[in-house]
């Protein structure tokens, strides 16, 4: 009966490495896709989705939460 547990054990830790491996994978696979990419075309991904985020005031700056008016000394 013992040879049941350490077979199991092992298929456990086999199923945790392939879970690691494959996720390692993904996480190389999206940094990959900044990398390669080109800068300029991130950069602009970027400020688009700043722009649709960030409140603009009359002056026309983007309103900070947390701004420094909120800020004590």
């Amino acid at each position: 009966m013992r040879w049941w547990k350490i077979l199991g054990l092992a298929g456990l830790i086999g199923g945790v490495a392939v879970g690691v491996t494959l996720g390692a994978r993904q996480v190389q696979r999206s940094r990959r896709e900044y990398v390669d990419g080109d800068i300029h075309e991130l950069r602009d991904r970027l400020h688009a989705r700043f722009a649709e985020c960030a409140p603009v005031d009359d002056s026309g700056a983007a309103a900070v939460a947390g701004g420094a008016e909120s800020v004590s000394a």
